[in-house]
């Protein structure tokens, strides 16, 4: 749970921060600070990718995962609902706030990546890096939507939370060899978000999270 309370006190520390001085930091400058968190996430994806035992597996399961994403249109329904849930706090500033924040904080790979990571061997480097970037976009949303952001800490750390202990609680019953082939087959994803942050290539992460669910069970049978 390290990961997600230390996510959740940056967006606090973030929130404070924008509303206080949120109009000196010019769009530029918060750009080049995703923009170079983006090469950090890509390392990270790239050392967990390496550690897959069976690149066949790997390779089934993205194929796979990605082919059942694709059919149930996961990023365009998390899309439509999260631009439902906007609408509907439209007019209330800090609803507003909460809402967007909540949805870009939480509606994520990295929220659910980073998390089943932590749970199942206990790394927090991408919670961790996932809360820098959150950090940044927390300070530009605070400036202009107020402290209602500041209030979505509560959203990320109950929805990350959640997953966390889930995945800790499983850990037990998984061998090495599944939670490696789990671990290499998020990395691929958190590659993906790099690329996405660096502006190379805007893939749909959100259609290729069943891989993570298809992954544990090649790794199993196989």
């Amino acid at each position: 749970m390290l990961g997600t309370i230390i996510n959740a006190a940056v967006i606090v520390i973030a929130s404070i921060t924008g509303i206080l001085l949120g109009s000196r930091f010019n769009e530029t400058l918060k750009i080049a600070l995703i923009q170079a968190l983006g090469l950090v996430v890509l390392l990270i994806g790239v050392s967990m990718a390496l550690k897959t035992e069976n690149i066949l597996i790997l390779t089934a399961s993205i194929l796979l995962g990605t082919a059942i994403g694709e059919t149930m249109k996961i990023e365009n329904w998390l899309e439509r609902a999260g631009a439902r849930i906007e609408r509907k706090f439209k007019g209330s500033k800090f609803a507003e706030g909460f809402v967007s924040s909540t949805l870009l904080f939480c509606v994520g790979s990295m929220a659910f990546v980073g998390s089943i990571q932590e749970g199942l061997t206990g790394d927090a480097t991408i919670l961790l890096t996932k809360s820098m970037l959150d950090g940044v976009a927390a300070i530009a949303l605070s400036s202009t939507l107020g402290i209602g952001v500041m209030f979505s800490s509560i959203s990320v750390l109950i929805y990350q939370g959640f997953f966390t202990l889930l995945a800790s609680f499983i850990s037990p019953y998984m061998t090495q060899h599944v939670v490696a082939e789990i671990t290499a087959t998020g990395g691929l994803l958190i590659m993906a978000i790099g690329l996405k942050l660096l502006e190379v290539k805007n893939l749909k992460v959100g259609n290729m999270l069943p891989a993570l669910l298809v992954a544990p069970v090649l790794a199993y049978f196989f």
